[in-house]
């Protein structure tokens, strides 16, 4: 059976062809990795086969009995509802019928005897329905979901106003989930997710018996949850079975079958053009030479195949600092509430450390604490001297008008135009990547010209907040590749060990410090 299927889509955005003459089938049962580098239209197909964006040409069919359920990069959540109202929503269909169920029986004490059986049949209906949803089991079912992201150590009747960002991805999450839709489409879900919570996500995903679409740049996740890989690259759609460490193999074949059949092509196209240069004037060889030039003219030419540019990442050492480069001294850090016990620590010049812990717990508000963004609850932090650090924030989810060359130039006036446009480019950014406004960026690139901005400048301690968040497979082992490499000093925040446990010095768990249950 064939829930979904595409035929022949082509779509441009921004000046930029994102897709060419796509076809694509999603079958039952099959769990579909969406890959692709940064910037390839992986999130812009999920828009148009969800109708957020309609095609140029081309047209996307679903059956009419499908649900989908879509967690996007850009989903929000609405301030004044607890996590547990949010959560509820995804059963609005249900709590809707039993509304109607209990408007019934309020009218049944004045209706008349014919009325009153339609009633009761009706009635009937809805119990049934209600039951073999699971309608009166939904408030456990609701907190097994949320405790399995997580939501149940903050407190289901928290307000989401009130939540960190990566609270309210699992709040957003976790209603998708609860929704039980024929088809899910999952953008990075396992951005801002802990490492406990992917584990629960992963057996959710292994064991869910429709299908779905899932973009992930996880490698290890995509292995486990997927049996179907598409990439899409050069504006079009290939079809792998099997999962990522599948798809590699596969890939690397045809790359090369490709490379051979254009190094055939321009062999044979040489020995033509040279049988015809030095035939075409001879009277008795001008009738081959004529023959030559129709097969010449006849010919499917073979692009080259083109490599993807590739980051460099490289990070400008400032002058060496004082041998600590913070001290805190029972620092307790929170805003209207204490969120760690105090605490005394002292990060040494040349260490690079991460920094983890599930989301909530404050791993964003100690880092703009240690720097100064953020005064401490109570305690006291002090920085070393002729410390310059380097902070890569979260992704800010405002909308930035700019493009990405003055988002940059605006950063750093005092650079040329070339200057700014090669920084952009050794970061993996074409073009058109360099000249589109940054929000219509996918996050993979936005993190790029983040990442850009930060190179640029001379730092001695590197404080970086999730920086693998929306990064491709080439940007991510670029990245830490430039972290190992630079000579100063990291305190990293990042919900993938595998990412950072194999170079740093040590690893702080903000989990041992906090005041919360967990």
């Amino acid at each position: 059976m064939s829930y979904l299927t595409v035929t022949n889509v082509s779509h441009s955005f921004g000046g930029r062809q994102i897709l060419e003459n796509v076809s694509f089938k999603l079958l039952k049962g099959e769990h579909v990795g969406l890959i692709g580098a940064n910037g390839e239209g992986k999130s812009s197909f999920l828009n148009i086969i969800t109708g957020h964006l309609n095609p140029d040409e081309g047209k996307v069919e679903w059956p009419g009995k499908v649900t989908v359920g879509y967690l996007d990069q850009q989903s929000t959540l609405t301030a004044g509802q607890t996590i547990r109202e949010v959560l509820r929503t995804a059963f609005d269909a249900m709590y809707q019928d039993e509304q109607e169920m209990l408007s019934l029986y309020d009218k049944m004490a004045d209706a008349a005897p014919e009325e009153l059986d339609k009633m009761m049949a009706r009635v009937g209906e809805i119990q049934s329905e209600l039951e073999q949803s699971g309608f009166y089991t939904l408030d456990s079912k609701i907190e097994e979901f949320a405790n399995g992201l997580g939501l149940g150590e903050i407190g289901l009747d928290k307000d989401v106003a009130q939540l960190s960002g990566g609270q309210r991805s699992k709040v957003l999450l976790a209603k998708l989930l609860l929704q039980n839709s024929s088809i899910l489409l999952l953008d990075e879900p396992t951005n801002y997710l802990d490492v406990e919570h992917i584990e629960w996500l992963t057996k959710f995903l292994q064991n869910y018996e429709n299908a779905f679409i899932l973009i992930s740049h996880d490698i290890p996740f995509l292995n486990k949850v997927v049996n179907v890989i598409y990439h899409l690259e050069d504006c079009q759609l290939t079809r792998y079975s099997g999962n990522y460490d599948k798809f590699q193999e596969l890939h690397a074949i045809y790359v090369a079958q490709k490379e051979s059949a254009y190094q055939r092509q321009q062999q044979e196209v040489a020995h033509l053009e040279d049988f015809i240069a030095r035939n075409k004037a001879r009277v008795a060889t001008v009738g081959m030479a004529r023959s030559r030039q129709k097969k010449l003219d006849k010919m499917d030419i073979i692009e080259k195949p083109q490599e993807k540019p590739k980051p460099t990442f490289n990070f400008k050492p400032a002058r060496t600092p004082s041998r600590y480069l913070v001290e805190a001294t029972d620092l307790v850090i929170g805003y209207d509430s204490a969120l760690t016990r105090p605490v005394t620590f002292k990060l040494e010049r040349g260490k690079k450390m991460a920094l983890k812990g599930v989301n909530g717990l404050g791993k964003t508000t100690l880092l703009k604490t240690i720097l100064g963004l953020l005064p401490p609850f109570s305690g006291k932090v002090e920085p070393g001297e002729f410390v310059e650090p380097g902070y890569f924030e979260q992704e800010d989810r405002e909308k930035n008008d700019k493009t990405a060359l003055e988002d940059v130039w605006d950063a750093y006036p005092g650079l040329s135009n070339y200057q700014v446009r090669a920084a952009l480019a050794g970061c993996g950014l074409t073009n058109e990547h360099i000249t589109s406004k940054v929000f219509v960026l996918s996050g993979g690139e936005a993190a790029k010209v983040r990442l850009c901005k930060l190179m640029l400048k001379e730092v001695n301690w590197l404080v970086l907040d999730e920086p693998t968040n929306h990064l491709d497979v080439d940007a991510k082992a670029e990245l830490k590749r430039a972290l190992i490499d630079f000579k100063g000093s990291i305190l990293l925040v990042s919900h993938e060990p595998e990412f950072y446990q194999d170079w740093v010095d040590g690893v702080w768990n903000i989990e041992d410090w906090t005041t919360k249950i967990i």
